[in-house]
């Protein structure tokens, strides 16, 4: 029997892979992948919920396959192999590789034949992190909203594909998506709902992503487009809300509570945990997601079905019709909010959410609002009324509780602005062919930049780095903008008590 199907059962040696007939017929057929990249791959892999011992791997196929994973500490060097499972096909299938030892980086090779065959064929190599130890240096990435239903507007997949490449040649531990990414609202508008046609959605993307999510954990922030919220909560099992979360989790490996991870634990009918709030360790860095969406009895940015709006000006007309108390994290999420922030002695603490209170535009423009800062639209201080079990509102929280960056997307532009020691990042757009500042008169503070592009964080003991790294179709670059320009950088030391920038530099 060959060691790929003693796998089926048991953890095998690499040296007993090497001695299998099959597994040297496979590496004879050695070649690059159908599934190496880009939107027509019939093949894509994410990786997600990394902790200190463990990493899950969803493998999504176009057509029916049986897959394994052999993996070890030197890339080439395959010490373990998982057992094969069939994929069948549009259907994700998960495979949890562990145990691992932590602050290590791994090397995996995806092993695959259709459904019957004898032989398998390798996919590319890939690579992934399990939890760094303090003092370890590192880098993560992250986007804005990409709106790929908003072809010609603010996307393009040519830039798309573009910028995936520019993230993967970095290859961070992890790649943060900052919500609308896996816009329903269309659906929702000619009324086509189903789980098939949502799962469409989800499944597109995966095609993109999967260009970086082989070698970077990928980790998914709720936004308003995406409509997994309470208000489209109802009696039936085939609501917005439950087929958006249906979707989310199907497709992307979405951290659960479950120790390494803290977060939302409450269950929702037909659906389970929706996975929207989570925080973990990582280094010396405290990463913490939040989301208003899953939480708020109202619809927080606009209704179920609406495209939305761009409005030029920092009076959002939306939100300026909405009872921004109304809008909330909900008990729940704010006490585990508060304790996780509080308990934390991570010397850097990082917290994402598709924007401040979920809705409206700007940054610290909107941060003094709500149960974000605690006052009304008159600059009344109602947050004792409002919310008489809270210590603090948000905003005063994160000072309180030493926030390095406050990261967050919806407003489509590149945006960096600091407000009582915490810096508030606004994240660009990773596809937008116009290249504009979209919304840029809704900040009235700081450095804003047009799209399109991602951002690099490099995470050290002694000083975390953010870079805007730009991206450009070759049709695009002129003699003063090339693919990959650095656009802005700035940099945070550490601190004791308030934050400064020893460096930073944009250009326009």
């Amino acid at each position: 029997m060959s060691a790929l199907h003693v796998s089926r059962h048991i953890v095998v040696a690499c040296a007993i892979l090497l001695a299998s007939p099959a597994l040297r017929r496979l590496h004879a057929q050695e070649r690059p992948s159908r599934g190496a990249s880009g939107p027509t791959a019939a093949l894509s892999v994410i990786l997600g919920r990394p902790t200190n011992h463990a990493i899950t791997l969803s493998l999504l196929s176009t057509g029916d396959i049986e897959a394994c994973v052999v993996y070890g500490l030197q890339p080439g060097a395959w010490a373990v192999t998982s057992a094969v499972q069939t994929a069948h096909a549009r259907v994700p299938v998960e495979f949890e590789l562990n145990p691992l030892e932590a602050n290590a980086r791994y090397g995996y090779r995806l092993l695959t034949r259709t459904v019957g065959a004898r032989d398998f064929r390798c996919e590319p190599d890939g690579t992934f992190q399990t939890q760094r130890a303090a003092g370890s240096t590192f880098t993560f990435a992250l986007q804005g909203d990409s709106h790929p239903e908003r072809e010609g507007k603010m996307y393009d997949p040519a830039l798309y594909a573009q910028t995936m490449r520019n993230v993967a040649k970095s290859q961070p531990d992890f790649y943060f998506m900052m919500g609308d990414d896996f816009s329903i609202e269309r659906l929702i508008a000619r009324q086509a709902l189903s789980q098939s046609a949502v799962d469409q959605v989800y499944a597109f993307q995966r095609s993109y992503l999967g260009m970086i999510g082989r070698c970077a954990s990928l980790f998914l922030v709720n936004g308003n487009h995406e409509q997994a919220a309470l208000c489209n909560l109802n009696d039936t099992p085939d609501n917005a809300a439950v087929l958006a979360g249906r979707a989310r989790m199907h497709f992307f490996p979405l951290p659960a509570a479950t120790g390494f991870y803290t977060g939302d634990a409450e269950e929702i009918k037909a659906l389970g945990s929706p996975r929207d709030y989570y925080a973990w360790t990582w280094g010396d860095a405290l990463f913490v997601v939040i989301d208003f969406y899953w939480h708020s009895p109202v619809a927080v940015a606009n209704e179920p079905g609406e495209e939305g709006h761009e409005p030029t000006g920092q009076r959002d007309p939306v939100a300026r019709k909405r009872d921004l108390w109304a809008v909330t994290l909900g008990d729940a999420q704010y006490h585990w909010l508060s304790k996780t922030l509080t308990t934390s002695q991570a010397r850097w603490k990082f917290v994402f959410c598709h924007h401040v209170l979920g809705t409206g535009r700007g940054g610290v423009e909107m941060a003094m609002l709500g149960e974000w800062g605690g006052f009304d639209r008159r600059g009344g201080d109602l947050f004792a009324a409002k919310r008489p079990e809270w210590e603090l509102p948000i905003h005063r929280l994160m000072v309180k509780t030493g926030v390095t960056i406050f990261f967050q997307g919806h407003d489509h532009v590149f945006a960096r602005q600091e407000l009582d020691g915490i810096v508030y990042q606004s994240c660009p757009n990773p596809a937008d062919a116009t290249f504009q500042a979209f919304n840029r008169e809704a900040y009235r503070s700081g450095t804003v930049l047009p799209n399109s592009g991602h951002l690099r964080m490099t995470v050290a003991p002694e000083t975390v780095s953010v870079e805007y790294i730009r991206s450009w179709r070759p049709a695009d670059e002129t003699a003063g903008h090339t693919n990959g320009e650095i656009a802005c950088h700035y940099s945070i030391p550490s601190r004791a008590g308030s934050t400064g920038n020893t460096t930073s530099t944009a250009r326009r």
